[in-house]
């Protein structure tokens, strides 16, 4: 803008002053008297207007002139091939700039093969993304930030009843008739959370009742939510079936064994009441005859604590839910099994009062807490059913150790865990036993198997059932330098029945 306002003003200036010298050169040839007098004067204001003149008009082209040698310039340095058979600037600067167009029609030409090539790549992509989802055996739902559907696959137009039209349904008219689903999808889209192989009860077209696998998960997840939902959904009704049917497989198989358990006891029972019943029969003095009728006697009270413990595991009880302190139990636990200990001569260790463990045993024990935090450690549960649970499997630590043993130790620690926003308590119980032949591994849950020549094989049975019903889980292992590891995982709080 300034350069212009310069060209204008040089030319005005240019002008006036060229003017000047034209109107003293015609004074001179039209009035040579006037000129004659002021000749001085007149030689000098034209000498001076040309001179002026000449000036502004040569700074007048040198700027008109600049942008076309800077155009010269940069055809000079541009990045192309020139003939050398251009006679004149004008002639080099256009061969430039033709050959700078031929160059730019080139590469607008890959650029335009390449944008063909990539839109080929995205166009193969999506075919290929959409036979993926068309060919898989599991339905498949996408759904937008605003709940409405943007896939659905085949196998999902199935199970739902649903056409191929049904792409842009909202997921509350898609899923009207399982409505547990649809309250994951809007949890799903409002908080991002993700829900994994959840089994929703469902009825199909025909009214029968089916079992679903869901799996929820957002998609881009943020703070305020996500910007869609992705549901995977499989009729595990099949499934379902096969598993009651191994379920129920194993249960009577459970039932044979403490069946086949519990006739053995009685078989026995009954042998040894038979055998004393003859026995007084043929005694002869009141010595025998007292102790025959204390031995019949102690055959009677073990058949009754037989009946009774399979009665308490036979008939289940409810449960009287308090909130009680895992350490607590675990010391009445140590104080009430203290002369069972100490008879047998073992040592009762309780890491989390800071007992000396070896670190082979320390190892082995699961999921160990750095840092215990004693008000974490409280639980809602029945204390007095746990309290049995947890000195049954105690009691069987201490026996579990033999006579001959010289390392005589159980093992007995506590800690928490946190997944999935659920707090867990696990107690592990570990002992210097022989520990637990594999074959029985998978059998000692069951009531009436045991391996030891004392006993009735109700304890580990009832423990597991008194977890099971806390909505705990109870599991055997065997230590890798030896023993067996009992691990009780409890949640924070009973799940309802």
């Amino acid at each position: 803008m300034q350069a212009s306002r310069l060209q204008i003003l040089l030319t005005i200036l240019g002008g006036v002053f060229l003017l000047a010298a034209v109107v003293i050169f015609a004074t001179f040839a039209l009035a040579p008297d006037t000129a004659l007098v002021y000749r001085p004067a007149l030689l000098s204001g034209f000498v001076a207007a040309l001179f002026i003149g000449l000036v502004c008009i040569t700074w007048l082209l040198r700027g008109l002139l600049r942008p076309y040698s800077q155009l010269i310039g940069e055809a000079k340095r541009a990045p192309v091939a020139h003939t050398g058979k251009a006679e004149n600037e004008a002639a080099f600067v256009l061969e430039t700039f033709q050959s700078v167009v031929a160059q730019l029609q080139e590469q607008q030409k890959e650029l335009q093969r390449l944008s063909e090539q990539a839109s080929e790549r995205a166009d193969s992509a999506e075919r290929f993304s959409d036979r993926i989802v068309a060919s898989m055996p599991t339905g498949l739902i996408a759904f937008d930030a605003t709940g409405n559907a943007t896939v659905i696959n085949q196998p999902a137009q199935i199970l739902f009843n649903k056409p191929a039209s049904a792409t842009g349904d909202h997921f509350k008219t898609i899923f009207a008739e399982v409505p547990s689903l649809a309250e994951m999808v809007e949890s799903c889209l409002s908080t991002g959370k993700i829900f994994r192989r959840e089994e929703i009860d469902a009825a199909n077209g025909s009214g029968s009742a089916t079992k679903l696998g869901a799996t929820v998960a957002p998609i881009d997840p943020s703070e305020t939510g996500s910007r869609g939902a992705l549901c995977l959904i499989t009729d595990i009704t099949e499934v379902t079936r096969l598993r009651e049917q191994v379920a129920l497989k194993r249960n009577l198989e459970s039932l044979g064994e403490m069946s086949a358990g519990l006739a053995h006891e009685f078989k026995n029972a009954m042998a040894a009441l038979h055998g004393y019943a003859q026995f007084l029969q043929t005694v002869n003095t009141p010595e025998q005859g007292k102790a025959a009728s204390d031995a019949l006697l102690q055959e009677v009270r073990n058949l009754s604590e037989m009946t009774t413990a399979f009665l308490n595991f036979a008939r289940p009880q409810a449960l009287q839910l308090e909130e009680i302190s895992v350490d607590e139990l675990i010391d009445d636990c140590e104080r009430e099994l203290k002369p069972l200990f100490e008879a047998r001569h073992v040592e009762l260790i309780n890491v989390g009062r800071g007992g000396d463990v070896a670190p082979g045993a320390r190892a082995s024990l699961p999921a160990l807490s750095a840092q215990r935090e004693p008000d974490l450690f409280e639980i809602r549960a029945d204390p007095r059913l746990l309290r049995q649970a947890l000195l049954n499997l105690l009691r069987n630590g201490a026996e579990a150790i033999r006579d001959d043993a010289s390392d005589r130790r159980v093992i007995i620690e506590s800690s928490q865990k946190i997944e999935a926003n659920h707090r867990w308590v696990t107690i592990s119980i570990q002992d210097t036993g022989p520990g637990i032949a594999p074959q029985d591994l998978q059998k000692i849950f069951i009531p009436f198997f045991t391996t030891k020549t004392k006993g009735h094989g109700v304890g580990l049975a009832l423990a597991h059932r008194v977890i099971t019903e806390h909505g705990g889980t109870l599991s055997a292992a065997n230590a890798p330098e030896g023993g067996a590891v009992f691990t009780v995982r409890l949640p924070r709080s009973v799940p309802s029945a």
